[in-house]
């Protein structure tokens, strides 16, 4: 996920209302050319499509007068909602679109099924770290050279439908150290 600081240059941009809604193919040509602009590692066409082609994946776009400004990809295996990537076209970051998208996420979530949505971030992706934590989102857990292409960390962090708990959640000091205040 790219969400660079864009502070200067959208100072004076107001967010927009985006209409959140089903990925479909004819929307591939757009969530590729955002996936590109905002990653240094994208993934390719053909991992959007493999991933689609699983029962429990689904995929989102954000839409913005007609044009795809935003994407999500998530996975809804038994108990949880995982979120696979998330990216919004680099003119359109902090103007609330990817918090519309996440927010739409979170409204999926049910009571007695689905209780929490996790993720994975690059734990040198702060601009990502400071966003999900303003949303609710914890750190759980670290996972060691997560990603291959640099070797580099990931954070899992978690957010939880209000009122139920989890044993399993047991943040550590380098998590909190790296991402408070």
């Amino acid at each position: 996920m790219n969400l660079q600081d864009n502070s200067n240059q959208n100072k004076e941009i107001k967010d927009i209302k985006v209409y959140v809604r089903w990925m479909v193919r004819r929307d591939f040509p757009e969530v590729i050319a955002i996936e590109q602009s905002c990653f240094e590692f994208p993934w390719k066409e053909e991992d959007f499509i493999h991933c689609l082609q699983q029962r429990n994946c689904i995929g989102m776009v954000a839409e913005y007068e007609g044009r795809v400004v935003g994407f999500m990809i998530y996975e809804v295996p038994k108990n949880r909602i995982h979120l696979l990537n998330i990216a919004t076209i680099p003119e359109f970051q902090r103007r609330g679109v990817a918090g519309q998208m996440i927010r739409k996420l979170i409204g999926k979530l049910v009571n007695q099924r689905r209780n929490r949505i996790v993720l994975e971030v690059r734990e040198t992706n702060l601009p990502a770290l400071v966003f999900f934590r303003a949303l609710g989102f914890r750190a759980t857990v670290v996972i060691k050279n997560y990603y291959d292409d640099m070797n580099e960390d990931a954070y899992v962090l978690q957010y939880r439908l209000y009122g139920h708990s989890d044993s399993t959640f047991v943040p550590s000091n380098r998590i909190t150290t790296k991402i408070a205040g």
